[in-house]
């Protein structure tokens, strides 16, 4: 796994990326956006095992999660934020047989978009603790649309062919 983790990674660093399941992302490409509140059952979000109160800051700001890798490091990140979960999502979850994964044009996106360390700052500003992948950790606020999407590619565990898709946003059927 530290082989396909690796090759994953090198794409993500230096981008602001977005992960979901194969389903999810054909949703996403229907409706035209990423939503902040997706029509998923519980078990399939993180942090619902307690409520509300457990959620994640990004989803209790309304948000869509994003990976800011950007400048990102994997030794020295992994030693300063030894907690932060960032290696349960690459290549994919250990839930998940495959991942997609959006690169988002931030750029585009204006003020909607909160960087890794905006997002940090924002949350110890007001003073809550809910869950955050320090620095990494980024949000777009509101639904994220596909027009926003710079490259997209799929990930498989499956060790012999992992990397299955590789599609630039114009050739996406977004709206």
């Amino acid at each position: 796994m530290n082989f396909l983790r690796e090759a994953v990674l090198a794409e993500l660093v230096g981008g602001v990326w977005h992960t979901t399941n194969q389903d999810r992302f054909l949703r996403i490409l229907e409706c035209g956006e990423i939503l902040p509140e997706p029509d998923i059952s519980k078990h399939e979000r993180w942090g619902t095992a307690i409520g509300p109160e457990g959620y994640p800051y990004v989803r209790s700001i309304g948000g869509v999660s994003l990976f800011d890798f950007r400048g990102f490091e994997a030794a020295s990140y992994s030693a300063e934020y030894p907690a932060s979960s960032w290696e349960a999502f690459v290549p994919c979850p250990d839930s998940w047989n495959s991942a997609v994964w959006i690169e988002i044009d931030h750029e585009s996106l204006g003020p909607t978009f909160v960087s890794g360390v905006e997002l940090l700052t924002r949350r110890k500003a007001e003073g809550l603790f809910r869950r955050i992948m320090p620095l990494i950790e980024a949000a777009h606020i509101g639904p994220l649309p596909c027009r926003a999407f710079k490259r997209v590619f799929s990930v498989r565990r499956e060790p012999e062919d992992p990397l299955v898709l590789g599609l630039k946003a114009g050739r996406l059927k977004a709206r």
